[in-house]
């Protein structure tokens, strides 16, 4: 009997794997994310952490492009990708506003787009369609968090900015949705700034208790810098997106100690992400970062639904990117109704282990928490 079931299971294996790739097609993914210039390993740790997890895979073609950071160019290389290149997939994009220019007109062409990245609220409201896949999050919930930490920790009166950009808006909503104090200030800078030295005086001038600021990448070395050097010192709260490993190794040790939210670390003590941080650094010879993990969960992601369904019986395969079915590197994680994740948000701390500059978990800061667009979203 156990070998007539044994038979079974691998007679259907199998036949999914045929009704997959019948034709001999493989799917082929466009990635287009930041290669160069400003930002870039945002984008060189996903395209890392997805090459990882799809390394093993015959059946996944990958299609890799450098946006540079710029919109127009990113919507070049999509229509280049889906008109050229027939992907099936799409995914890559670091920043909101890209996201933004890029999106909609590809899956509205029936394209599926995962987002490694960027969650803005427009298209997690009613801007949502049923082929857009967020697998890190909206854009406002690690910002959430930081503002329930911010309760928590005591503070009344904070000062917050952030660049002006679709992400930049929803890190300022997201942290005033759950802060329940006063702000002494709220700045939104330009978007790739480097120079904060009026924003600092401001700061210092505000007499706030805090400072919770949204800077991914070089802004939030150039501002971390400089606001060491400044003398202030008046804690600051912030997204793992300014704290994390390789933002960490720029700013040195005037990180020490500041409290950042993000839903994944590396100390999270689940199988798959042990197995994800070990094969990274054996792999890159580096640490992963929150960006890494993203990259490699989507396509863990993207895996699990060519197990289940072939990417051209789209209703199907649709069903099998919404069922989630993949041990994720952040443990718990599933779809919310308009395709973002339901997830825990923890509070990290930035420590030192030998001589590296890391993050250890310290608490959860919201508990399988979803997002507030839902409601606006009709799927």
């Amino acid at each position: 009997m156990l070998k007539i079931i044994n038979l079974i299971l691998s007679i259907g294996l199998l036949l999914a794997s045929s009704l997959v790739f019948a034709d001999g097609h493989k799917l082929k993914v466009g990635m287009i994310t930041t290669l160069s210039g400003g930002g870039s390993g945002l984008g060189i740790d996903v395209r890392d952490g997805f090459m990882l997890a799809v390394k093993d895979s015959k059946d996944i073609e990958v299609v890799i492009e450098d946006d540079q950071r710029k919109p127009d160019i990113a919507v070049q290389l999509a229509d280049k990708m889906i008109q050229s290149e027939k992907v099936d997939v799409l995914t890559g994009i670091i920043w909101s506003n890209l996201a933004m220019a890029v999106v909609p007109a590809a899956v509205s062409q029936g394209k599926f787009y995962l987002s490694p990245n960027a969650g803005p609220s427009a298209l997690a409201g009613k801007g949502c369609h049923e082929n857009y896949f967020n697998v890190a999050w909206q854009n406002d919930n690690l910002h959430e968090a930081a503002g329930g930490h911010a309760n928590s920790a005591g503070f009344k009166n904070t000062f917050i900015l952030a660049p002006n950009y679709p992400a930049g808006k929803d890190a300022l909503t997201g942290f005033k949705r759950y802060f329940k104090g006063s702000l002494a200030g709220e700045i939104y800078t330009k978007l790739g700034q480097t120079d904060y030295a009026v924003e600092i005086a401001q700061i210092r001038a505000s007499k706030a208790d805090s400072v919770f600021f949204f800077l991914p990448g070089g802004m939030g070395i150039g501002f971390m810098k400089q606001y060491a050097q400044s003398g202030i010192e008046i804690p600051v709260v912030g997204p793992a997106f300014s704290f994390d490993q390789g933002i960490l190794k720029a700013v040195g040790e005037a990180a020490l100690g500041v409290k950042n939210t993000s839903q994944w670390s590396k100390d999270l003590d689940n199988k798959a992400n042990k197995k994800f941080v070990s094969d990274f650094q054996n792999e890159y010879g580096r640490l992963p970062s929150l960006y890494a993990s993203q990259g490699y969960d989507t396509g863990k992601l993207l895996m699990s639904a060519m197990e289940k369904a072939s990417v051209k019986d789209m209703g199907s395969f649709r069903e099998a990117l919404r069922s989630a079915d993949f041990d994720s590197t952040r443990g718990q994680f599933s779809f919310s109704s308009n395709h973002h994740p339901i997830q825990d948000i923890y509070v990290r701390e930035v420590i030192k282990e030998g001589d590296i500059l890391t993050n250890k978990i310290v608490s959860v800061g919201l508990k399988d928490h979803s997002n507030a667009y839902v409601s606006q979203c009709s799927m």
